[in-house]
């Protein structure tokens, strides 16, 4: 069928191929401008406003133009009703309206307030991005008058006009400036404005991700150290629970602490995501909070040495710190037959160096943490500027070495 009619459009003549498929917003719609609203109300004050004003100019103008007529009118609403179609078709009624005007004044009828359908007109052309289409248009409607005021005008009404002074093409062609300079200004500060926009957006969901991001390294530093004390000390409890009763109960004990400090973790960084104007209910750890990772450590079964001492620091740089040393030594406490580890602080050269070893051996192909752990431990350093360092030593064992730079105030 699809075959048949195209032979039959052919065979008869049918409208051309350039006709059914022209450039956009000329001879048929795109997407965006089927959602486009018939501007109705605007198009019909527009309309008044014009006969009205053409009416008063015809008057004023009685002596040297021509008075309107029907055919007069029917320009005029020609010019406006095709107004209705500039959003849906802006080139089509920058030159469908430049085109009524150039009749109207050609059959010598008052000058006045058609030229603001072509302003309208060309306006919308050039806003919407036919810029050629519109600087066309009022082009035509120009060098239309200059060919009707200086050489058409003997053959055309009013009979016995004469030619137009030449100061009057300077004030049409200004007007024509003028009308392209205030079209091309807003269409600059329309685009300005949809960058703005476009970049406001993608600057929200980049702070979207980036708070996504952070809530997962919270919670999977959180709930990655408090798992694994649990299992270790839940293997401990199943295997002393017959033998030695005691030492189970401790373990016991061990897991409810470690659950107890998860849960009260998870439920502030849930507390910031329900009310996310607020702050947090508890300080965010720190470095100050050191000696209960080792003694979390040691009911793991795994002796912490701590060397330095712990400086003041910024709240950002502090919880860095804090979550790099729990993730290390959460590494430690799954992935090493290390039973002791070392962290050794340092501050030198405007840094801060936090250094976290064990002596090994790895007992699993992920020793060291090669993956969320890590990579979480780079993310945070990153976000401050600093860097992560992490392999196995020469002499066996791991380490991670963290460098996060201080601000000013904090490197003294």
């Amino acid at each position: 069928m699809e075959e048949q009619r195209t032979r039959r459009s052919r065979t008869w003549g049918g409208p051309p191929r350039w006709w059914r498929h022209g450039p956009p917003g000329w001879g048929r719609r795109d997407d965006e401008d089927r959602g486009a609203r018939w501007p109705w109300r605007s198009t019909l004050l527009l309309t008044v406003f014009v006969l009205a004003g053409s009416t008063f100019a015809s008057h004023a103008q009685a002596d040297e133009r021509a008075p309107l007529d029907v055919f007069a009118r029917v320009l005029l609403l020609a010019g406006c009703g095709v107004l209705l179609w500039r959003q849906r078709y802006p080139a089509f009624a920058a030159f469908a309206t430049a085109a009524a005007a150039t009749v109207y004044l050609g059959a010598g009828y008052a000058y006045g307030p058609v030229f603001l359908t072509v302003a309208v007109g060309c306006f919308g052309a050039i806003v919407a991005g036919h810029r050629r289409a519109a600087w066309a248009a009022v082009g035509m409607l120009w060098v239309g008058h200059v060919l009707v005021a200086h050489w058409l005008y003997v053959w055309l009404p009013p009979a016995g006009g004469e030619p137009a002074a030449w100061s009057q093409e300077i004030v049409t062609a200004t007007w024509v400036i003028a009308i392209v300079a205030v079209s091309e200004l807003a269409r600059v500060r329309r685009e300005q404005w949809a960058r703005d926009r476009a970049e406001r957006a993608l600057a929200a969901r980049r702070r979207a991700d980036e708070e996504r991001l952070r809530i997962a390294r919270e919670l999977h530093d959180v709930l990655a150290h408090s798992i694994s004390v649990i299992n270790v000390q839940a293997g401990v409890g199943l295997a002393l629970l017959d033998s030695d009763p005691e030492q189970a109960r401790t373990a016991l004990t061990t897991i409810k602490t470690a659950s107890k400090e998860a849960l009260g973790e998870v439920r502030q960084v849930l507390d910031t995501l329900r009310a996310p104007g607020e702050a947090p209910r508890a300080p965010a750890p720190g470095l100050d909070r050191l000696p209960e990772l080792v003694e979390q450590a040691a009911s793991a079964g795994l002796t912490v040495e701590v060397l330095g001492r712990v400086p003041a620091l910024a709240p950002g740089t502090d919880l860095a710190a804090f979550r790099i040393v729990q993730e290390a030594l959460t590494n430690v406490v799954r992935h090493s037959g290390s039973r002791s580890a070392r962290v050794r602080i340092d501050r030198a050269e405007g840094a801060l160096r936090l250094r976290i070893d064990d002596d090994g051996p790895a007992t699993g192909a992920d020793a060291g943490g090669s993956g969320n752990g890590l990579a979480g431990m780079r993310e945070r350093a990153a976000a401050l500027g600093g860097t992560i360092e992490a392999g196995p030593l020469a002499g066996g064992g791991f380490r991670v070495l963290a460098v996060l730079p201080l601000k000013s105030e904090e490197a003294r």
